[in-house]
């Protein structure tokens, strides 16, 4: 793996993550009386309108190719994305990415338990810190619906992450994307007709917007993590986490208290040193090869 392609992985992971962090403010700015199940269906409505000129990408001869895994992405998916609207309405812009991010470290863990990747000291110290920085930033008396919700967001990304090296190699992302949408549409539909809310247009318009940056966000996600092992470039993942911080201060001036630092310091660095130690290794056969007679 060159030093070159991890580099643009990483480069894809902050965009990403800057551009998902708009789409969380979007969602915030609803406010917590904003009905849950109709903002998830109106917003994975809108996705699929979002991709439609791009159908052309879709491999119609391997339409339904992969099925089975886009069917448990999809359900997965729309479990996060419900447990997110929930978090975001309820806690601190930046108190809830930190949560979300918790899903680099557990995609470390299901990468040991589900395709037997090694797990060096560093990131199994990485581990154990992230999740006492977990424990750091809840503290047992905040430990509330918002919080568990936040944790089931981190749970969802991380399955569906790991879940990405099982899709077909040669699939689009176009591709991918719409039949993961199309596949949560049923039970989108049936969860909010059940919640029996009406759609209103301030709604719909944040649900646009929202659609649009976690849309880029899930396509920058899709290319990193198929260029290179997760493992190499999960510290990029947390520059969310700054993101989070400006956002939660510019637009809601929200201000990170202690607890929340020393949580994410405990999550965070051990993750870029992990991020640090697999750049240069990723480097290593590249400066090798131009030493070499």
């Amino acid at each position: 793996m060159s030093g070159k392609t991890v580099n643009s992985a990483i480069l894809l992971l902050v965009i990403g993550n800057a551009l998902a962090v708009i789409s969380d403010a979007i969602i915030k700015l609803q406010g917590s009386d904003a009905p849950v199940f109709l903002f998830v269906l109106v917003r994975l409505l809108c996705t699929i309108v979002l991709l439609l000129p791009l159908v052309s990408m879709v491999d119609r001869n391997n339409l339904f190719a992969g099925i089975k895994i886009h069917l448990i992405r999809a359900h997965v998916g729309l479990i996060g994305v419900s447990c997110m609207v929930v978090a975001l309405n309820t806690l601190p812009l930046a108190t809830a990415n930190a949560l979300f991010y918790a899903a680099p470290i557990l995609v470390m863990v299901f990468s040991v338990a589900f395709f037997r990747d090694r797990l060096t000291p560093l990131s199994f110290i990485a581990a154990i810190s992230g999740f006492i920085g977990i424990i750091v930033i809840l503290r047992p008396v905040e430990l509330g619906w918002a919080s568990l919700s936040a944790i089931g967001v981190a749970f969802s990304l991380s399955i569906n992450i790991m879940l990405i090296r099982k899709l077909p190699v040669r699939q689009s992302m176009v591709h991918t994307l719409l039949l993961v949408h199309l596949c949560m549409l049923p039970a989108a539909t049936v969860l909010a007709v059940w919640e029996g809310a009406l759609p209103t247009w301030s709604l719909v318009v944040n649900a646009l917007g929202s659609a649009f940056f976690i849309l880029c966000y899930n396509m920058t996600v899709l290319m990193a993590y198929r260029w290179v092992a997760a493992n190499q470039v999960t510290s990029a993942e947390y520059t969310g986490l700054m993101w989070a911080i400006l956002g939660g201060w510019w637009f809601f001036g929200e201000a990170p208290d202690l607890w929340f630092i020393s949580g994410s310091v405990l999550i965070v660095l051990p993750l870029i040193a992990i991020g640090l130690v697999e750049h240069k290794r990723a480097k290593l056969p590249v400066r090798q090869a131009s030493v070499s007679p």
